[in-house]
């Protein structure tokens, strides 16, 4: 009996040195497990760290360039707009000095308002000119005589056109005189409505207030030589 008991005591401590030595190894294993997986934590965390270190310096290396980018395009949209302003003063300069050089040599109306006419017509009533005469002479039986400076007809409308190197309320004055007898002069239009325009090298805002309240575009050198210079709401007179 006392032998078995032995037995069987040994064979417990075999078995429970085995289970400590498994054990050991198993306990070992979890604290390589477990030291192989803080490692790798701190691995991935160093790893996480130094990539958003490097996405923020490429952020603000982007934002940099960015700022950069939009200053040079409003340095550069600047620079458009003066060189526009340049080239829109350098055009109505040369186009002044072909309105002296025109009103020097007497051919206004052929380099100025005959380029122009049809065009402001268009812009200003959306109207085809169907015709246009300039600098048209008429004789009466009773001796009078009258040349008008550019005609144009367009549906139910004749427009009229007195060309002057400068605008004066006289000049004005005289050309309502020659509206209202444009009919003895041309019966052929008698049906027709009369819109007048008076266009001129130098205009002063006197005489520019004086011929618009007169009902009277004022045309006067531009962007494309001759351009309107009255107000955007401005109706003119119509001649009966």
């Amino acid at each position: 009996m006392a032998v078995n008991i032995e037995k069987r005591v040994d064979s417990l401590e075999d078995v429970f040195r085995k289970f400590m030595r498994q054990t050991s190894a198993a306990i070992i294993r979890l604290e390589r497990s477990s030291e192989d997986s803080k490692k790798e934590m701190r691995e991935y965390k160093t790893f996480t760290t130094e990539t958003i270190r490097r996405m923020e310096r490429s952020s603000r290396t982007l934002e940099n360039e960015m700022t950069e980018f939009k200053e040079e395009m409003t340095e550069f949209k600047e620079e458009m707009t003066e060189f526009k302003e340049e080239m829109r003063q350098d055009r109505r300069a040369m186009n002044r000095k072909w309105g002296e050089i025109a009103r020097k040599m007497g051919t206004m109306v052929e380099d100025l308002v005959h380029p122009s006419f049809k065009r402001i017509i268009l812009e200003t009533f959306d109207l085809e000119v169907e015709a246009q005469m300039f600098l048209v002479e008429r004789k009466l039986p009773d001796g009078r005589e009258r040349e008008y400076d550019a005609i144009a007809l367009a549906q139910n409308f004749v427009y009229l056109n007195s060309t002057k190197a400068t605008l004066r309320n006289k000049y004005v004055d005289e050309f309502i005189t020659e509206i209202k007898e444009f009919r003895e002069f041309f019966p052929e239009y008698r049906d027709k409505k009369i819109i007048g325009f008076i266009a001129a090298l130098n205009i002063k805002p006197a005489q520019f207030k004086y011929a618009e309240k007169k009902g009277f575009f004022v045309l006067g050198v531009g962007d494309q030589i001759m351009e309107v210079k009255n107000r955007k709401k401005f109706k003119p007179k119509l001649w009966y």
